[in-house]
């Protein structure tokens, strides 16, 4: 059992952990790496599971191919877990095949994801949880995604910082599919750098190696890692990291968030000299490609970088990419088509007020506000519409124009004019009849307001 059950040695303690905590604590600390006999204990040491069972409950998630849910998870583990933990002890454990799952891509196109099995995730948490400690002390300062203690904002205001120290020019750089391309000997040779215990070498190769189970068949896999496990960001930053020494070697200022770097330089000439010499880097010692239809050497002003763009001025500032705004309007589009026979104040309350807090919050370092004032309008508009289709009928517009205070005559003009909804919901008598302070009652606290709370609080 991995939670409470008793240790081989039936004294609830297992000799073959001994000391494991307290190694890789030391490890850590010294920037040293565990021996080669204790590593894989540290992995399935009872302690890491542990945290590892909690971290895999609290993200969720979908189904392997096995069905088995994270529900199922514990119950499972109480019966098989002491068979897992001694294959993966003596270097035999066989990961399932990831499910193939596709998704939209904000950008357009299909993203494919692979779902390891509830176990793998289970496995591969823990893997990460003590391999992080190994790798995160030699990464570069530059790199800001999938690290504990780094965020997207953080990459946001240091390229905001480059800029306004002078870099004019952006290189921005895309990888094309890089999860799906990553050389799985690239890949290994790096790991194998720091990590020395076989069995933990072994047991990650067969996790890149997994098929991809498909169309009822499985699909081998000869390179990439999927996206969808724990174990892939951590990968993915390990792979990547020889990227930021030679861009650090070369004396470049930079912002890497996962597969998106940009590099910031004083003059178009030379950023299309690194744009140059980068592409061959990441191509010929890599064997990673060049997106180059979304890479390009520009002004940062007309690039977008994680959903932020910025000012031209020489103290440039935060603004939020104009891709970001279409992104929302589309999701709210699709909320509004389902909220057109739902009560209005529901409806704002369940599903229009955490997508918007959500997407606020992760823009709350625009300072460029104008964009939250159009939202703001934009949205009681739409929200104006759903009411006009909801009265439907002429006279049941008039009524509810009167009731909202608008004068007889007016409101049978208005209720009769032939125009369609998103007309009416524009025009001069739907806003009087149903002003900011009406969407106010119903909970929709606007954009702008939220935002200006946001920067008194940040």
């Amino acid at each position: 059992m991995l939670v409470h059950g008793a240790s081989p040695d039936g004294r609830g303690r297992n000799p073959r952990e001994e000391g494991v905590v307290h190694l890789s604590a030391q490890a850590t600390k010294e920037h040293s790496y565990p021996e080669e006999s204790v590593l894989m204990e540290a992995v399935v040491g009872r302690e890491n599971m542990r945290r590892a069972l909690k971290r895999v409950e609290t993200n969720k998630g979908a189904p392997g191919v096995d069905q088995m849910s994270v529900t199922q998870l514990r119950g499972h583990l109480k019966e098989h877990w002491p068979r897992i933990k001694e294959d993966l002890l003596d270097g035999r454990y066989q990961p399932a095949p990831v499910r193939r799952v596709q998704i939209p891509k904000p950008g357009g196109g299909m993203r494919e994801l692979g779902i390891p099995t509830v176990v793998d995730r289970l496995i591969q948490q823990g893997l990460r949880q003590v391999l992080g400690p190994i790798f995160e002390p030699g990464f570069s300062e530059s790199s800001y995604g999938f690290r504990p203690g780094r965020s997207a904002h953080q990459a946001v205001l240091k390229a905001r910082a480059c800029v306004a120290k002078g870099r004019r020019f952006v290189v921005d750089l895309g990888l094309e599919k890089f999860f799906d391309r990553v050389n799985h000997d690239i890949l290994m040779s790096r790991v194998a750098l720091k990590v020395r215990d076989k069995r933990v070498l072994k047991l990650i190769g067969r996790y890149l190696r997994a098929g991809i189970f498909k169309h009822g068949m499985t699909q081998p896999r000869t390179e990439g890692t999927p996206q969808g496990g724990p174990l892939s960001p951590l990968l993915s930053n390990v792979m990547l990291d020889e990227l930021d020494r030679e861009l650090e070697r070369r004396g470049h200022r930079f912002c890497r968030y996962a597969d998106d770097v940009n590099i910031y330089v004083r003059t178009r000439r030379s950023g299309e000299r690194v744009m140059a010499s980068i592409t061959r880097f990441l191509e010929d010692r890599l064997k990673l490609r060049v997106n180059r239809d979304k890479s390009a050497v520009d002004r940062p002003w007309k690039r977008k970088f994680l959903g932020y763009s910025m000012t031209w001025h020489r103290e440039p500032r935060l603004r939020t990419a104009p891709e970001s705004v279409r992104r929302l309007k589309a999701k709210l589009k699709s909320l509004f088509r389902q909220g057109r026979g739902r009560n209005l104040g529901r409806f704002v309350r369940e599903d229009l007020t955490p997508l918007r807090r959500g997407w606020l919050n992760y823009l709350r370092l625009a300072e460029a506000k104008g964009v939250f004032k159009e939202l703001d309008g934009w949205i009681r508009r739409r929200l104006r519409t759903i009411l006009w289709r909801q009265w439907k009928r002429t006279c049941t517009r008039a009524r509810n124009l009167m009731r909202l205070r608008l004068g007889e005559e007016r409101a049978w003009r208005s209720a009769t004019n032939g125009r369609g909804p998103w007309w009416n919901a524009g025009a001069s008598h739907m806003n009087h009849a149903l002003p900011k302070k009406h969407f106010d009652a119903l909970g929709l606290v606007s954009l702008q307001d939220q935002h200006r709370q946001l920067q008194r609080t940040t």
